[in-house]
């Protein structure tokens, strides 16, 4: 046969590399068996394929760290920082700027803890492979493979790339991390091995058919590299952002306008001073527009939480996780390790020709040898009630598993020298020696067709008397991976909270069903081959199948490109999904989910892949994570509200009254203090009390941005009613004068002191849609922190620090206007929240109105 190298449509992906049969594949391939690629063959198919690893493309430490300085609420703060020291204020660009540095240096610090995917995917690759070249064995770098080389797996060793069985008895190999099964897999001549898997048992020699990214790690790799998505907080951010600056900019051109017109065609007294005077103040008001502080308390909320979730046995390594949690409707489960404990357990043997189940029990871990640490030997010596009667035989001869007779068989003698031959195995490999009659053998197989309609895998067992001339079937031994303890209560949890639970597994699809009607789940399990088409793009999955993902309880024999693909489809049809896993295979689903879980046990690859590692076996910590992200989610909504509707208060008082009253109301350094004043103690809210939501929640800006702006437009008139009493006071007599204001520069402090106290009264509003003196009531150091600020700024008002100082009785008034004020505002967000309420009602029976099909009438 020719060594030349096969043309370039040998490996065309219309050719099945792994089914056709051994010879016509070492023919496409243009390799012999026996003698291997020569040496200048494989540099050549080298060039021509490229590398046997996985490519990374890398971005400078420059680049990493100027990404992390752009984006839109990015720029909103270095705009803030850039007009602070415009207008020379240089406190407040201090301030602005250890703010952005924090935020930088905090999703630095997630970056590195969450992007290392690739690399830890990297080290489960082979370093070496044993390969035939030049008609000898060498040991070659993996990295050097290329597509026709014949290597030798054995013991141990990781499959260096994909590869066809050519030669050989068998080797048991461990694919659980790409394909998610839960026991290895026993190869013959003819089958497949995926790179990445490890070799358990056996020695094989293989033809490499697939290297680098075209292997199923590769595909799994590029998932990964290409799995991702952006944080719906960092939209929230956005959205907000730009409804506040909107209004700012409107607000602050209809102010210029007015204030040039006033003084270039009324008063005729324009200079360069007055437009100077326009512009610091225009440039404060949008300063004071901008949401500096969001992002930090945004961050500092879920760090608290994550601190929280960490004494759960849970660790967070993406912060937006936990805010994506909230809104999640759908928690796609791997099943083995997961929702079932990863150990095989025997369930009571289904006697035949035995007499005791426990004397089947021990002919089965006869026949086991404890020390190849097999999986189902394991459990079947564990499954002894007494493993020290194993001490009263000696074992003679073991013969360990092999595919060809698909079963063990050991040759034993008691102390009495009584000798005989126990064997286990597939059961119809055990009927094939032990011949029994036909209404026996229709015993064998009706027990094992019942078994198998359970999910269950069964081991059958025989004994023979005369050294393996006549046997007898003793019986069989029903094998199955129990649930978790905790998986069901947890699973009825979830789906009281909201939360549909999809199992997602690469064992066969009775064991899914088995397993999932177990666990309540529901049993409309489908295979993953029956569901996707063998090219089909994950990342845009046709309409019909993701109506069939939708409708689907769970799939079974997936592979990696068909979670990720679920995991996108879904995401598709608007649901947040969350995605526990533990293997390689579950990488690109877990990067690619809104909430990415990986389970107590699971690889580095899925860790660096996953938001939330969990450290406790099972799912139980799942529904903690939940609770604990949607009273996350009510905080950062809460701060929202009120973060918009003081902006709102403030922008509008001072354009309305400059525009109206021909009154500046606050100065720029009242501007920048009450910035301070009212967000730096407000980044306490990440300790309140939050109750939680029965449902999954998530950002619904139309209704927040509504119940921001109505409670904005209330402030309004609460601010701009004060100071018309203010401006009414001034222009009465001063004899008459109110609690001693005389002062336009004392009104001034009056309004300052109105706004910092009403900002906080503010809070306690938006942070519950009930009333506010209702339970849940503050958290002591929300309560404490608005204390604090709320006597500062009195002392500020009382002893003049920055401000004309006014008097105890006046604070005193000014406050009991605010009170009064705050049960208003109370009642405006009841009513607020109860006509959205009703409004959305109304408009969901009206879609189902619509939507529901006409019948026929009789």
């Amino acid at each position: 046969m020719s060594n030349e190298k096969p043309p370039a449509s040998t490996l065309d992906a219309d050719i099945d590399l792994e089914k056709i049969p051994v010879d016509q594949l070492l023919t496409k391939l243009g390799v012999q068996a026996e003698q291997g690629l020569s040496s200048p063959e494989a540099q050549q198919r080298l060039s021509q394929y490229g590398p046997n690893a996985l490519v990374e493309k890398e971005e400078s430490l420059s680049a990493k760290i100027m990404g992390h300085f752009m984006g839109p609420i990015a720029y909103m703060i270095e705009a803030a920082a850039l007009i602070s020291a415009l207008i020379g204020h240089w406190a407040d660009f201090a301030i602005i700027s250890v703010l952005l540095l924090f935020n930088v240096g905090l999703e630095m610090w997630q970056d590195r803890k969450s992007s290392n995917a690739l690399a830890e995917l990297k080290k489960g690759l082979a370093p070496e492979a044993t390969a035939m070249r030049d008609g000898k064995w060498q040991t070659v770098a993996a990295a050097n493979l290329v597509p026709g080389d014949i290597v030798k797996i054995r013991l141990g060793m990781v499959v260096p790339a994909d590869v066809r069985m050519v030669g050989g008895d068998y080797a048991s190999i461990d694919q659980s991390g790409l394909t998610g099964e839960s026991l290895p897999v026993t190869k013959k001549v003819g089958d497949e091995g995926y790179s990445g898997s490890v070799v358990k048992q056996g020695e094989m020699v293989c033809v490499v058919i697939n290297t680098g990214s075209n292997t199923l790690f590769g595909r799994t790799a590029k998932l990964v590299a290409g799995a991702g998505s952006v944080s719906h907080a960092q939209k929230a951010m956005f959205q907000i952002g730009n409804f506040l600056i909107i209004v700012a900019v409107a607000l602050a051109l209809i102010m210029v306008a007015v204030q040039v017109y006033h003084n270039f065609v009324v008063a005729d007294t324009w200079d360069m001073n007055d437009a100077l005077s326009i512009l610091q103040f225009v440039l404060v008001l949008l300063v004071a527009s901008i949401p500096v502080a969001m992002p930090t308390v945004f961050s500092m909320t879920m760090a608290l939480g994550a601190l929280q979730l960490s004494k759960e046995k849970a660790i967070v390594s993406k912060l937006s996780a936990i805010e994506e949690m909230a809104g999640v409707n759908i928690l796609c489960s791997d099943k083995t390790g997961t929702l079932t404990k990863n150990q095989l357990s025997l369930a009571d043997p289904i006697l035949i020709e035995g007499t005791h189940a426990q004397d089947c029990l021990l002919a089965a871990a006869l026949a086991s040898n404890i020390e190849d640490k097999d999986a189902i030997d394991t459990a079947v010596i564990q499954a002894l009630k007494d493993q020290n009667v194993l001490n009263n035989w000696k074992k003679l001869k073991f013969v360990p598993f092999d595919p060809v007779t698909k079963r063990t068989s050991a040759s034993v003698i008691d102390s009495t020298g009584k000798a005989f031959v126990v064997t286990k195995g597939a059961p119809q490999a055990i009927i094939d020696i032990a011949k029994p009659s036909t209404e026996i053998a229709q015993k064998v197989k009706d027990a094992v067709a019942a078994l198998a309609a359970k999910g269950s895998r069964a081991l059958g067992v025989a004994r023979s008397e005369d050294n393996g001339v006549t046997w007898s079937f003793l019986g069989i031994l029903p094998m199955f991976d129990p649930p978790r303890d905790d998986s069901k209560l947890t699973i009825d949890n979830a789906r009281e909270k909201g939360v549909l639970v999809k199992m997602i597994t690469g064992d066969d699809t009775a064991i899914a069903i088995e397993t999932a009607r177990q666990l309540g789940i529901g049993i409309n399990i489908i295979p993953a081959a029956d569901a996707f088409p063998k090219e089909m793009d994950p990342n845009n999955v046709p309409p019909e199948i993701v109506d069939l993902i939708e409708q689907a309880d769970g799939f079974a024999r997936v592979f990696p490109e068909h979670k990720y693909a679920i995991v996108k489809a879904l995401q598709s049809r608007g649901h947040l999904v969350a995605m526990t896993g533990d293997g390689v295979n579950d990488a690109p689903a877990l990067k690619q989910a809104d909430c990415g879980t990986a389970v107590s046990g699971a690889t580095d690859a899925a860790r660096s892949a996953a938001a939330l590692i969990l450290t406790a076996p099972g799912l139980s910590v799942i529904n903690s994570a939940i609770d604990e992200a949607r009273r996350i989610f009510g905080r950062i909504t809460s701060y929202t509200i009120y973060r918009v509707a003081l902006t709102m208060d403030i922008m509008f008082l001072v354009v309305l009254s400059i525009i109206f009253l021909g009154f500046t109301p606050l100065t720029p350094i009242m501007i920048v203090a009450m910035s301070l004043l009212d967000d730096v103690p407000i980044m306490a809210i990440a300790y309140d009390n939050t109750p939680v939501s029965e449902k999954p929640i998530r950002w619904k800006m139309p209704q927040l941005l509504g119940v921001s702006a109505v409670l904005g437009l209330f402030s309004i008139a609460q601010s701009f009613g004060f100071l018309l009493i203010g401006m009414e006071v001034l222009s009465s007599p001063t004899e008459q004068a109110f609690f001693g204001l005389t002062t336009h520069a004392q009104l001034q402090t009056l309004m300052f002191l109105q706004l910092v106290a009403g900002g906080h009264l503010l809070l306690f509003v938006t942070r519950t849609e009930r009333w506010f003196f209702l339970r849940p009531l503050p958290a002591a150091p929300l309560f404490l922190a608005i204390l604090c600020t709320q006597i500062l700024a009195i002392l500020m008002c009382a002893l003049g620090w920055l401000v004309d100082p006014i008097s105890w009785t006046m604070i005193g008034w000014t406050w009991a206007y605010n009170l009064v004020w705050m049960f208003l505002l109370g009642a405006v967000r009841l009513i607020t929240e109860h006509l959205m309420a009703y409004r959305t009602t109304r408009h969901l029976k009206s879609l189902k109105m619509v939507n529901q099909p006409l019948q026929a009438h009789d």
